[in-house]
């Protein structure tokens, strides 16, 4: 089993679903080391610096009252989870370039699932800019990463470029939304799913290999 699963890190749908595909696998006693995390912008034309959060929500929804319904149903999707989603924290809407690269570099260590959790939760319970380099090398510090490598990482022009073309690779693809999963290339499900549908589809695709 071979899992795709496209997020992104200032997506709380995202946390939300990726906290559901934690608990799948542990109640399926699989590894997530069969998940195959793949970045996804949201906002691929986000200034680098980001931008103040209600700038950001009146270009996006037009108001904050437009976007109050999708963010209460967020909230208690996240609730469900035992998830904090307190979105009065977040002063800043990041460009997520930089932490889709660090998810990477985290990758060659094995740790990108314990370094989602860890962006997921410091933007969404403590509102802190994961665009932010200081931010991120603190991350970095706490998961044992060496700090000179992951500042290149995240500052090479070459890296950045490539996360962009990245990108739009895959909303070509027909990846239009997150969060997006994919099981072994062959059967996909969109939108932060209940972990039951998300274990029958484990399940059901199992089955038919046997």
């Amino acid at each position: 089993m071979q899992i795709n699963f496209f997020l992104d890190t200032v997506c709380g749908w995202c946390y939300v679903g990726n906290e559901r595909l934690n608990q799948a696998l542990d109640q399926l006693n699989l590894s997530k080391n069969i998940v195959n995390y793949l970045p996804f912008q949201l906002n691929p034309s986000m200034p680098p610096e980001g931008m103040d959060r209600e700038e950001y929500i009146k270009y996006k929804f037009g108001s904050f009252i437009n976007a109050k319904p999708m963010y209460d149903n967020m909230i208690i999707h996240g609730e469900q989870e035992n998830l904090q989603i307190k979105l009065d924290k977040i002063k800043r809407t990041p460009n997520t370039t930089k932490s889709h690269l660090l998810i990477e570099f985290a990758r060659k260590k094995n740790i990108e699932s314990k370094l989602i959790k860890d962006l997921f939760n410091i933007y969404f319970t403590k509102g802190k800019d994961i665009g932010n380099d200081d931010v991120l090398l603190s991350l970095a510090k706490k998961n044992n990463l060496n700090l000179n490598e992951v500042s290149n990482y995240l500052n090479n022009d070459e890296n950045q470029n490539k996360m962009k073309q990245h990108d739009i690779k895959i909303k070509k693809s027909g990846v239009t939304a997150v969060p997006f999963y994919i099981f072994n290339d062959e059967v996909s499900i969109s939108g932060a799913q209940s972990v039951k549908k998300i274990t029958d589809t484990i399940s059901n695709i199992c089955n038919e290999k046997k």
